[in-house]
This record gives C-alpha cells, structure tokens and sequence, in this order.
C-alpha cells in the first residue's frame, strides 16, 4: 500500500451549543490507504456517519486535523463524493439527466459530460433507462443510479452511508455484488471506498479492512483485515468465523451493574440510554433460550436462527443484559436464573418481575421520580424532554421517552395519555424504587 489517501488524527466532534454539548466521537485516528475497501461498523449512535461527513468535508472535525495526502483538508473534500442511503436523486430530471447535472456544475463540456454519463450508466447497468425519470425505477435501480452520480466526477475517495439499507433483500444483495464486481475489474475510477454500515455480514462480504466502533462516546475499538479471497461464500467456514470474530467485539462482555447500568440523567457517568427492542422480542428471546440444548448460545448463530440483521440482534441481546435477565461473554448469551424465571412465569408474574428490573435502570428511575414529585403524580411530555434536552441529543430523546413509556406501560409503572400528551404514574409505580 502506498501512503494513507486520507488520515484521521485524533478526530473529535461536538454537538450543540456550547452549554449542552454532546461528544459524538472522541480521539479517532483512522487511515485510509489506496486500493482499501474499508468498512466503519458499529451501532446506531456511534458516530459512523458523522465521520464520514468530516471524512467528506461536509463536517469540520471539533478537534483533530483531517489529512487528505498528507495535507490538511479544509472545506468540501473535491476528491471524494458520498452515496447516501436515500437515493437523493431529482425528481424531475431524468435518469441521464442526473448524471449529468453533477458534470455541469464542474464544468465539463456539455459533448464529454454526455458521454460520460451515457458510460457509465452502462457500466452499472442502466443501459436503456437514460430517459426514465427516478419514479419510474426500482429501489435498486435508483442506488444504481446514484451510484453513477457519485462515480461520475471520478473521485478518489468515494464514501458509501449505509448505501443499501433502503433496498429490499434481493435488491441489495445484487448491487453490492455488482459494486464488488466493478471495484475488483477496475471499472470504478475511485481509489479507495469507505463503507458506513451496522450489518456485519455486509461489512465481511465487502470490505478489505473492517474498523469497529462503539458508542457513548463514538469511538474506534478496533480493526483487522478480512483476509479472504474474492468472490467470497458466505456460508464458508473462514467466512463464518469473521462474522463470529465481529459479533464477539461489538457484543462486548457483560460488566458489574454499576458499570452496566451507567448514571441517571443530571448524576455522574455516563447515561445508558434504552435499546429501541419490543417487549415482544425480549419475551421471544428469553422463551427460545430457555429451550435451547446447552447453557450458552452464540449470538451470530443466534441471529441467523431469528433471521433478523446483527444490528437488532445486538440491541435485544444488550437489552436481555440491562434488565438482567442475561450475560454476554466472548459472543455467546447466557441465561441468569432470572432470565429464566421470567421465560417460564406467566403474564402477571412476568410484568411483575420486569416492572422489578426496570427500576432499577437509571432513566426509568429518574423519570418515575418526577412523576411521584410532581402535582397529582403527573406531567406533560415536553415537561420531561425539556429536562433531558442537556442530557440526550434532540433526535434521540423522542425515541427514549418512547421506548421508557413502553416499557413501563408493560411493567404498569405509568400510562401515558397520547391526546393530552400527559404522563401517569400508576400505582404500582408510587413505592421509591
């Protein structure tokens, strides 16, 4: 490999004002060298995404430098384009016309800026559709397209957010096929890619290089090539053990319950917010372990078992270990006694046993505290994100403020009356947790 294309250094990146900032990475150092297909992997909310967009030029970085060919980067990076998971394509314009658009805004003559596009929409297969408008197409044929646009201005970094998770199964699976194919037949101008994913298996199939990341604060844990030969199996042996090796890392081990739980909103530590999993799911979970033939269950197997992608596999395996009901160690998930206390209760033991867990959790705790001091035991919803504004990003408090009032509907700690936007607290919510 030659020099790094592109280098991180010691990259962290605030958001907000200053009186209620948020780190969403803290001392990233990444490198990029030509003729690596890297892949950034992690959770939702770690941070991926804000750094593909310093990595872009779109963000400047808070701290750190960002280096393009060892010179700093300022500005919009002109040698990289970014395809992003929706398929941002105008409307009105036709599928040629697109391709083109990006070329005219870089001054290409009008002759040349056609062929090129005419190039390469043959190239990713849209040979026949120059003149269909982005309605007319598939999800998959869309990407394509925007694919074609990215590629259009020959860039030497191309970025790629989580470009095929808008796309049904079979869509996906076939242009990330065709995206491998054109990386590896040197059909694609662009010297190195930088992949935006939390689908493991993805990252596996495509990447040279997968760097992990974890969150709270957004951080690189680790990184390793994937050492396997193009095209690759999926259900080889070398293949399935990577996939093993990630769901290992990224699952983490199960740590003490004052580390586990983390602080409650205003206290000291950090703040562990809720995994957005249905009570559903967790009851799911907890009735297939307690069937299972040995103690211990591999989360990847686990996964493949449940059909369902490894980012959602890891926010229900991490909500099991929250409410206590499991440990995670070395990938596998392990039911406690009173995981499986709870898979074998009936409904009212069930609730009972979960309303018992979820005081425990630092968020759930503080928010049935405001509810038992407040007048009549209750309070508005803004009233209690207003509160959690300096705690939480704004994105992100609707969705915990939904996951908490879900779970203690289960558990009958507190109701919430949707058209008044009004909180309860229930009966069985009033004792101090």
């Amino acid at each position: 490999m030659s020099d790094a294309l592109i280098e991180l250094d010691k990259v962290s990146h605030y958001y907000g004002a200053r009186r209620k900032q948020f780190l969403a990475v803290q001392d990233v150092r990444l490198k990029i060298h030509e003729g690596e297909f890297v892949a950034l992997l992690g959770p939702s909310g770690c941070g991926k995404s804000t750094l593909l967009r310093i990595v872009a030029g779109l963000t400047a970085p808070s701290e750190g430098r960002v280096l393009y060919r060892g010179r700093p980067l300022r500005g919009i990076n002109p040698h990289a384009t970014i395809v992003f998971q929706t398929f941002a394509l105008f409307p009105w314009l036709t599928v040629l016309e697109n391709v083109e658009v990006v070329l005219r805004a870089r001054h290409v003559p009008e002759k040349l800026a056609r062929m090129r596009a005419l190039d390469l929409l043959d190239k990713v297969g849209l040979d026949g559709f120059e003149t269909a408008y982005p309605r007319e197409l598939s999800g998959g044929m869309r990407q394509k397209a925007g694919f074609a646009r990215a590629m259009a201005v020959s860039p030497e970094l191309l970025c790629l957010d989580e470009p095929f998770s808008a796309l049904d199964v079979l869509s996906a699976e076939a242009l990330r096929t065709e995206l491998i194919g054109l990386w590896t037949g040197g059909g694609m101008p662009t010297k190195a890619i930088l992949m935006v994913t939390h689908n493991i298996e993805e990252a596996v199939y495509m990447a040279d290089r997968i760097v992990i990341m974890d969150k709270d604060p957004g951080r690189v844990i680790t990184g390793f090539a994937v050492d396997l030969r193009r095209p690759r199996f999926r259900k080889g042996t070398a293949f399935l053990e990577i996939v093993d090796r990630v769901y290992t890392t990224m699952a983490g081990q199960t740590q003490p319950e004052h580390i586990e739980l983390g602080a409650a909103p205003g206290g000291e530590g950090r703040l562990r917010l809720l995994p957005e999993v249905h009570i559903n799911d967790i009851e799911g979970l907890m009735e297939y372990l307690v069937q299972a033939p040995g103690p211990h269950m591999d989360i990847y197997r686990l996964a493949d078992e449940f059909k369902l992608d490894s980012d959602h596999m890891l926010l229900l395996t991490e909500a099991a270990e929250l409410l206590g009901f499991a440990t995670i160690a070395q990938g596998d998930i392990t039911l406690t006694q009173l995981g499986e206390t709870f898979a074998e209760a009936g409904v009212a033991a069930r609730k009972a046993i979960f309303a018992l867990r979820l005081r425990r959790l630092p968020l759930v705790r503080w928010l049935l505290d405001k509810l038992r001091e407040a007048e009549r035991q209750q309070t508005h919803w803004s009233d209690i994100t207003a509160e959690l504004e300096r705690e939480i990003l704004a994105e992100e408090i609707e969705r915990q403020m939904q996951i908490a009032v879900d779970w203690g509907r289960y558990a009958e700690l507190l109701a919430y009356d949707d058209a008044k936007e009004m909180l309860y607290l229930e009966p069985a919510g009033a004792p101090a947790g």
